[in-house]
Formats: structure tokens, sequence, C-alpha cells
């Protein structure tokens, strides 16, 4: 499916860079690195050494991970595919 000026697939090839930059940024977010740290870093609580030990550069505890993935975080999205009102402009 063209649409435009775009060529056969571009909407397709679109799709696939967005899913893969977003996939690259979970990847990034996920890896913790450095030494971890003994202690909490937000409440203090000592850091349990198994969890040292299976996620290096860890710096908070359980609870405080669970709560911070928990939280919504508003981004915007990137609009690879202008809108034909902004093309008029």
């Amino acid at each position: 499916m063209a649409g435009g000026w775009a060529h056969d697939g571009a909407v397709n090839e679109q799709i696939e860079a967005s899913l893969q930059d977003e996939l690259n940024r979970m990847k990034a977010r996920r890896l913790p690195v450095g030494e971890s740290l003994t202690h909490c870093a937000e409440c203090d609580e000592p850091i349990p050494e198994a969890r040292r030990k299976a996620i290096p550069g860890v710096k908070l505890c359980i609870d405080c991970q669970t709560a911070r993935d928990a939280r919504t975080v508003n981004r915007g999205g990137i609009n690879r595919r202008a809108s034909k009102d902004s093309q008029l402009k």
C-alpha cells in the first residue's frame, strides 16, 4: 500500500522502525550498569544479596522498583508519517 508520494511498503517500514525503536529503548532501560548498591537508593533498606547477584547494577529494592514500574510515564510518540495538513502549510 502506497500513501501519497511514498513507495510501496513505506508504511510497513515506518511501523517496523517504530517497533524497533521502542524495543531498543526498552532493552536499554532494563539493563542496569555498574556495581550494585547494598542499600536502596530511595528508601535506604538493604537490598538482598540474591537480587544484587541476579541483577548487576541494581540500585532499588524490590518494593521501590515495583512502585517505580507501576508509575505511568507519559511520553510523546514520534510521528514518522506527517499529516497532510502539515504538508500543506
